[in-house]
């Protein structure tokens, strides 16, 4: 997605690491425009599957899921790192390392808002390592339900996260896809 990666080039910034931060849009601080293009986009290239619910984790990720779900019809379910007094009864439960944050998160869903009858599209903002998509893939699982499709803002393609996710059959779309980093000069795929 053009608009995406222009963005990217104007206003991201590589850190050390290979971390590329993008909070002055994406997800910090949201450009809600962009958000829109990117839900119009999904629903382009997810339109053929029968989505009925979408999953993202907590935090990134919700933004993006609700604006794309409009687009769907559906409702959101988001992935929480932590136990709360606010959910009841039974969850799924399974653990995620995060590239970021550099720690293992408890991600929990509440058994109420997933089931074998789902189609499910995960969103999320990024993918690194895969992480974070094996253990919502793992959760989708764990409920009967399917995943129809696999949708990500940005993929860090230099990292092996999506061949990860693709040996493993899911439909993975991703709207930027940054195959380099060197120098603080980004490289996209397709270039």
């Amino acid at each position: 997605m053009k608009l995406l990666e222009e963005r990217i080039r104007k206003d991201g910034t590589v850190r050390e690491g290979n971390v590329l931060k993008v909070d002055n849009f994406l997800n910090h601080q949201m450009d809600i425009e962009l958000y829109k293009e990117m839900g119009q986009e999904w629903k382009r290239l997810f339109a053929d599957k029968p989505i009925n619910k979408i999953l993202t984790i907590e935090a990134s990720g919700i933004g993006m899921a609700c604006v794309a779900a409009q687009y769907f019809n559906v409702p959101v379910v988001f992935a929480k790192k932590a136990q709360s007094i606010n959910i009841e009864g039974e969850v799924y439960q399974t653990k995620i390392e995060s590239f970021t944050h550099k720690r293992v998160y408890d991600v929990i869903v509440s058994k109420k808002f997933i089931g074998p009858d789902d189609h499910v599209l995960i969103i999320d903002d990024f993918l690194a390592n895969g992480c974070a998509l094996l253990g919502l893939i793992n959760i989708v699982e764990q409920a009967g339900a399917t995943v129809e499709g696999i949708g990500i803002a940005i993929e860090k393609g230099f990292q092996q996260g999506g061949k990860i996710i693709r040996d493993k059959g899911y439909d993975l779309k991703s709207l930027a896809i940054v195959e380099s980093m060197d120098n603080g000069e980004l490289k996209f795929r397709d270039e």
